[in-house]
């Protein structure tokens, strides 16, 4: 397929809204030849550029395929709805931003699942590009379709429009199915996804089928070729891949326009509502000194002034310390920060942030979760309100001015009292603001609504009923205002249809697709969500939302993710929802291992910087 003219993009981009978003030609953008290489991959992110750009594993992905000299890889976007229209109005289809070249002209197309809101965008991306949505009506002349991400541990939703789904870390397996792709491209799509069975770590819906009772229940899901796995087990790769040095830096800003090193993946805290925790095990850091020349790198290759040190929990980094004291030594005449998105609350996390301010004071964020001691142990967050206190007060102190609260509601086993400790801590750190810092002093309550999420300790509890969240939701507005508080909250629509994406099964794939037809579109934006479109979809298909939501799984059932092995077994899942239930706290994996079953399934992988401990 040839480029679209430079002179029909022209055209429609002084009717745009930051029109940089859709020419391409980034500082270390990377141009190849078409016709030099023998493999073309289409990495995309099905929501606007400035979410895309700032999405590290497609920037990771990126470098690692085009360090092949055999393989071009090229992104592309969901435009804004401004651009949308202009391309439909136009018949302008989905181009990559390097080349210009439809989308349907590539030979893989790798889309981001990274979570539920992107579902509708994704239909919306084929459609732009000219494919058709379903995988069972594309064929070999079109590109082969595969998803990845976090949303891919429960992709049943979405299984009938991706080809394939990477489950796990795309690392090692992106260049293996390049390579192996390579090999089948004479065959018919049904063998070619027929000989990819073989992947390990690759998930082929087509190859499997749900049974269903009468009652609705889940009974089977079954293997259509016997060739297809039992359990498609997480792809894991042993140790962590170099940092792309030669990032790309946006034409416009972007949602987070930094630079970006991966000091530490996977987590040892063991939060009992995390996914991200649990998909992400085992803990790999990188060594202080590759991420100090990596740093150092970057900032030569990029002009960035900032760098985010990223990790779901950066201060467990057993070399934080030092790290960060030579990363300010190698910086003494450049005015070069360094962040830290992901802080515990304890004193050496305020320690750090204070090394890292430079003297700047912004916001200080505190992640409680839940308001009370009892509640926090049942999630596995052993902070004492007294410790919060203690902390907020030492903020303050320093000269912070602004201090951000998370908290969750709808929490396993919660109460009104845990709500009510909620808003007395909230308004006991104002006070201690007041007193230390003064009038100006404010503090910024954030209260989301829980859900439980697939591969984790609370995946069989249900979500909170409407009635519930939106009574403790009042509470909290009517006791959290006032000068030197604000409180934001999301409305349980959103929540809900989380939810139903997160535990859903293949049932609700046509609800999906009936959204979208109805203009659902951009589900992550408040000001652009079509609940409008959601609501006639759900009545339109009769979605039992008791079924999916409203009541509690047993430990017998089988869910619609089973097939899917995330590495931690069920049965770790399950003893851990029992120890919640009675307010245990379950230590740290780096002081002793709890047998959840990495070890078990990875033996041949494992290396010392897993830091796991032995099994006793």
């Amino acid at each position: 397929m040839i480029p679209v003219p430079w002179d029909t993009l022209e055209g429609m981009l002084h009717r745009v809204q930051k029109p940089g978003r859709y020419v391409g030609g980034e500082y270390n953008a990377v141009h190849k030849p078409w016709e030099a290489v023998n493999i073309h991959i289409c990495l995309a992110f099905p929501d606007v550029y400035d979410l895309g750009m700032s999405n590290f594993a497609l920037a990771l992905f990126y470098d690692i395929l085009n360090r092949q000299s055999h393989i071009l890889a090229e992104r592309t976007y969901l435009p804004a709805p401004d651009m949308l229209a202009q391309m439909q109005a136009t018949h302008v289809p989905l181009y990559t931003l390097e080349s210009y070249r439809p989308v349907a002209g590539f030979d893989i197309l790798a889309i981001s699942t990274a979570y539920e809101q992107l579902y509708t965008n994704t239909l919306e991306l084929m459609t732009l590009a000219g494919l058709p949505i379903h995988s069972a009506d594309r064929d070999a002349c079109h590109p082969l379709v595969i998803g990845g991400g976090h949303g891919t541990f429960n992709p049943a939703p979405i299984a009938d429009f991706f080809d394939a789904f990477v489950i796990g870390e795309g690392e090692d397996i992106l260049l293996e199915l390049a390579n192996r792709y390579a090999e089948l491209r004479q065959l018919s799509r049904e063998e070619q996804l027929r000989d990819l069975l073989t992947l390990q770590g690759l998930y082929i819906p087509r190859f499997y089928r749900e049974n269903y009772a009468p009652t609705g229940a889940l009974t089977a899901i079954e293997r259509l070729d016997q060739a297809a796995p039992d359990t498609i087990l997480k792809r894991l790769i042993s140790t962590l891949p170099p940092t792309p040095i030669h990032q790309l830096v946006p034409n416009v800003d972007i949602t987070h326009n930094r630079g970006v090193v991966e000091i530490q993946r996977g987590c040892t805290r063991g939060c009992r509502f995390c996914q991200a925790g649990a998909v992400t095990r085992p803990v790999r850091e990188r060594p202080a000194q590759e991420i100090l020349r990596e740093v150092i790198a970057i900032t030569q290759a990029t002009g960035y002034e900032e760098i985010a040190l990223l990790s779901l929990s950066s201060a467990d980094h057993s070399q934080i310390g030092s790290l960060l004291d030579e990363l300010q030594a190698a910086f003494p005449d450049k005015p070069i920060t360094f962040s830290l998105p992901s802080l515990r609350i304890d004193s050496f996390s305020v320690d750090l942030a204070d090394i890292l301010s430079g003297g700047r004071r912004s916001g200080f964020t505190f992640a409680p979760e839940a308001g009370s001691d009892k509640l926090r142990h049942r999630i596995n967050k052993a902070i004492p309100t007294e410790q919060l206190v203690y902390l907020a007060e030492e903020v303050f102190s320093r000269g912070w001015r602004t201090l951000k609260l998370y908290f969750m509601l709808g929490l396993p086993e919660e109460t009104d009292d845990d709500i009510w400790a909620m808003i007395d801590l909230a308004k006991q750190v104002r006070g201690i603001g007041r007193r230390v810092g003064g009038r100006k002093t404010e503090v910024h309550v954030s209260v989301s609504t829980f859900v439980p999420k697939p591969h984790t300790v609370f995946q069989w509890v249900p979500l909170a009923d409407r009635a519930t969240v939106e009574r403790r939701q009042s509470l909290l507005r009517n006791h959290l205002r006032g000068r030197g508080i604000s409180l934001s909250w999301n409305p349980y629509p959103e929540t809900c249809l989380e939810a139903l994406l997160a535990r859903g099964d293949r049932r609700l794939g046509p609800v999906v697709e009936r959204a979208w037809e109805l203009g659902a579109r951009y589900d992550a934006w408040s000001e652009l969500r079509n609940q409008e479109a959601w609501d006639q979809a759900y009545n339109e298909h009769q979605v039992d939302m008791d079924f999916y939501l409203y009541r509690h799984l047993d430990i017998s059932e089988i869910l619609p993710w089973d097939h899917l092995h995330s590495g931690v077994e069920k049965r770790f899942f399950w003893r851990d929802y029992t120890r919640s239930q009675n307010e245990e706290l379950l230590a740290d994996c780096r002081e002793q291992c709890h047998a959840c079953g990495i070890l078990h399934n990875y033996p041949q992988l494992w290396t010392e910087e897993w830091q796991c401990p032995a099994v006793k």
